[in-house]
């Protein structure tokens, strides 16, 4: 087990906000950047990583988006668009589910 830094498994400020408000509990990236067990904080707060799977992007759902702070799949697509250049959203492209909760 492992103390990360936030910004390295919760790139944006937005999103570092969202989880201590609990409204995002979850992050695809492209990478695994936490093991299960690792620890990271937020302003006093300690959060642990709970689950880590491997996923291809066509098997998230609505509710996969809303843990990770948007409305719908179709806003979090729209997101990656625009924070990635030449994005492309592939159903086939691997990606790491990070879940996590406050401790």
């Amino acid at each position: 087990m492992s103390e990360l830094e936030p910004d390295d498994l919760l790139p944006s400020e937005r999103m570092r906000n969202q989880a201590l408000e609990g409204d995002v509990t979850q992050i695809h990236r492209g990478h695994q950047y936490a093991d299960e067990g690792d620890t990271f904080t937020i302003d006093g707060t300690t959060f642990e990583v709970t689950d880590v799977t491997e996923r291809r992007l066509g098997e998230l759902t609505d509710e996969d988006a809303r843990a990770e702070g948007m409305d719908d799949l179709e806003g979090y697509r729209r997101m990656l668009e625009r924070a990635h250049d030449d994005f492309e959203w592939d159903d086939d492209s691997a990606v790491v589910r990070h879940r996590f909760e406050p401790r």
